[in-house]
């Protein structure tokens, strides 16, 4: 089995961008900008609902998201920076039941279901394919996307690992799917 990488081009990341948009794909485009830009992994994001980002009372987007981690049950608060809220906007302007109550991601069987995981998937999988984006491209590189480029703009290990609720450094080392291309930049870098 090979291990799901972070997709580690911000080229590629516009050009993924891009493909939903080109499609007219605006769930599939705010799915993958969400999930880029707030480090949850698939089932928790695919669990939000649009209480959980705008607040309708006052008509306008939540500062932060709360989630209660399916995997570890732990709390975690998220702020949404500019991408996830272009992205989400994008999704509420279409005509789209944008319901407190109803999920982002709804899928087009039922009342009110999101879409599950394994459709999720081939969201992400068939894009990366179509688009020659190297690497295993799956549902978790969303996460792993995130903690690789907040590693890259300077992002202390440490507090990525408290970001992801990681119970170790180890465990979130392995998240940044650190190569010898990262590392040789380091030493190119420095020239003290």
């Amino acid at each position: 089995m090979q291990k799901t990488q972070p997709i580690k081009d911000k080229k590629d990341i516009q050009r993924i961008k891009q493909y939903y948009l080109d499609r007219q794909q605006v769930r599939n485009y705010t799915l993958f900008t969400l999930g880029i830009n707030t480090s949850l992994r698939i089932g928790d994001l695919l669990s939000l609902t649009w209480g959980d980002v705008y607040d309708f009372a006052r008509r306008r987007f939540r500062n932060h998201i709360v989630v209660m981690e399916q995997k570890t049950g732990k709390c975690n608060q998220i702020a949404l920076n500019r991408e996830a809220v272009k992205a989400l906007k994008l999704l509420m302007e279409l005509p789209y039941k944008a319901d407190p109550q109803y999920f982002i991601f709804r899928s087009r069987e039922g009342q009110n279901r999101h879409i599950d995981r394994t459709q999720a998937f081939h969201i992400i999988k068939d894009a990366a394919e179509k688009l020659q984006i190297a690497g295993t491209i799956s549902c978790h590189s969303l996460r792993k996307t995130f903690g690789y480029h907040a590693w890259k703009d300077g992002v202390p290990p440490a507090l990525i690992m408290s970001i992801y609720n990681h119970s170790s450094l180890e465990i979130t080392k392995r998240y940044l799917s650190i190569d010898q291309d990262d590392k040789d930049m380091v030493f190119l870098k420095l020239n003290l």
